[in-house]
């Protein structure tokens, strides 16, 4: 068998026969990530079927259960007759904390996915707790019933009053009650409550055992699924190396034996080639030496241009130094344009105060008018009423009542008269206040003129400033322009010698057509490379 693939790979190229064992490798590999993953998939879900569904529903059962149990204990304990006030309120406050348990069980269980036969037994269970939650309610009022008789031993007290005789009276017949009240919680916990509590129990128990059987299987299930997983990676630790040493062995089987049987010639090629290449690198060499000195004629030419370079570098740092001073002028004069509008807001706002302030004093003005002529009313109906009072005082004679009234209504007039007056003074303070005001914001707006006459005469001085600063431009410029020129003759030289490097550059060439027919020469020597399956 290692016979038959030794010589399949032998009549094979080199780049298959890496292609091919590098394949091998990558299937092996494939296949053992794969089965591994599968096998780590299989044990997640049941790993997720244990810890986030099954150990939550099982741990919500064990409250329902503990809850109920509780519960069923604390009825029994309800129905002693020797425990005082004090164990019992203990008891009761049992049965609170096992009804609150039982509903954190349900909320803890019921919103957990279920198998379908656990949904039957859950089911189940459901309607046999809701009998007994039933039976258990009857019992706590029967209890409570109890409880407000106050009597903790009934059949106690009935014995005591029989004996001082006292079977009709009302004590008695509260003892009867209480009595009768104990033995219907006895019956109800022994005949009705114990049955209905054990079958309960019972169905709660069979949905525990499905859970713990279902988490029993899932267990089993993530056991099988390591175990094979465990066996693939073992399989591929064993698998691996032994084809990856097979592999090797073959192909170093397959190369080194070609390899061993061309070397020498391939040398011998190799060799004869190298020497006409030997013969070609000295005819560079004195056409390198011819080429190194126009290099140095183009190193001196290099040296003028520089220092002229240098020349001109000083002189664009003037123009630059020139230019920068421009820069800060004309920064200078945007700023003076700046100011001289914001001087010019500054009026525009004065002004706009100013009318703001002639439209107020026109106002005023204009309830100077209407409180005139409410002055001018009240002027004349004090006349008509002095007539009037003037009229009746002749008709009456001595009865002057109408007089005296008409007297009342002049004096409210003359007082209305007076407010009015004091009216008119506010207004004429207030239109003082006004043209005051007026004034001020003229005298404002004046100064603001001055300061905007100010800032053109400095815009003035600036701009001046940047006319000067671009004539030093002008004048550095021109220096630059001379400079070029020296630039030029240095520059006509460096063409000289370029074509003197470009005549070597051309015996070059010769030389290249020489290496290139020592280069067919291996390539020649290549395609026996490839023959092997190199390449």
């Amino acid at each position: 068998m290692m016979q038959k693939i030794n010589k399949l790979f032998t009549n094979m190229g080199l780049q298959i026969k890496l292609i091919a064992s590098f394949f091998v490798m990558a299937l092996l590999v494939f296949f053992v990530a794969l089965f591994g993953s599968i096998g780590t998939f299989q044990l997640s879900e049941q790993l997720n079927e244990i810890s986030i569904v099954r150990l939550p529903s099982i741990s919500g059962l064990q409250m329902i259960d503990n809850g109920i149990r509780d519960i069923q204990a604390g009825e029994l304990a309800l129905l002693n007759t020797r425990l005082n006030e004090a164990v019992r309120q203990e008891e009761l406050e049992r049965e609170k904390l096992a009804l609150q348990q039982i509903k954190e069980g349900f909320a803890k269980y019921e919103p957990l996915p279920r198998t379908p036969k656990e949904d039957k037994l859950w089911k189940r269970f459901l309607s046999k707790f809701e009998r007994w939650k039933q039976e258990h309610e009857v019992f706590v009022s029967l209890y409570q019933n109890f409880e407000k008789m106050g009597i903790i031993s009934p059949f106690k007290k009935q014995l005591n009053l029989w004996k001082s005789g006292q079977q009709k009276s009302p004590q008695f017949e509260q003892a009867t009650t209480a009595g009768v009240l104990l033995q219907q919680m006895n019956i109800q916990v022994f005949t009705i409550i114990k049955p209905t509590f054990n079958a309960t129990t019972k169905a709660l128990q069979k949905v525990l055992d499905e859970n713990e059987q279902i988490a029993e299987d899932a267990r089993k299930k993530a056991e099988i699924s390591m175990a094979s997983t465990q066996k693939f990676v073992i399989l591929g630790m064993i698998l691996g190396p032994v084809i990856a040493i097979t592999l090797g062995v073959i192909l170093s089987i397959a190369i080194a034996k070609p390899l061993d049987k061309n070397l020498r010639e391939l040398i011998q090629s190799i060799v004869a080639s190298s020497t006409q290449i030997s013969a070609v690198v000295e005819e560079q060499e004195r056409i390198t030496t011819q080429q190194a000195y126009s290099v140095n004629e183009t190193t001196t030419t290099m040296d003028e241009l520089s220092a002229a370079s240098h020349q001109a570098s000083e002189q664009a740092d003037l123009v630059f130094a020139g230019t920068q001073q421009t820069l800060n002028l004309a920064q200078s004069g945007t700023n003076a344009v700046k100011n001289t509008l914001q001087g010019m807001t500054i009026l525009q706002k004065k002004v706009g105060a100013i009318s703001q302030q002639i439209m107020r004093l026109s106002q005023q003005t204009d309830h100077i008018n209407s409180i005139t002529n409410l002055v001018t009313e009240l002027a004349n109906q004090t006349n008509l009423l002095a007539l009037n009072a003037a009229v009746e005082a002749v008709r009456s004679g001595e009865h002057g009542k109408g007089f005296g009234v008409v007297a009342t209504e002049i004096r409210k007039l003359s007082d209305r008269s007076k407010a009015s007056s004091e009216k008119i003074k506010g207004l004429i303070a207030d239109i003082q206040k006004a043209i005051d005001a007026t004034v001020m914001a003229t005298e404002e707006a004046t100064k603001t003129l001055k300061t905007s006459m100010t800032l053109s005469q400095e815009t003035a001085t600036a701009f001046s400033g940047v006319t000067n600063a671009i004539d030093q431009v002008v004048g550095s410029a021109q220096q630059i322009s001379l400079m070029s020129k020296q630039q030029a003759i240095a520059i006509q030289q460096i063409l000289e010698a370029m074509n003197n490097i470009n005549n070597g550059a051309k015996q070059s060439y010769q030389g290249m057509s020489e290496t290139k027919r020592g280069l067919l020469k291996m390539q020649s020597v290549t395609q026996k490379l490839k023959s092997l399956g190199i390449g």
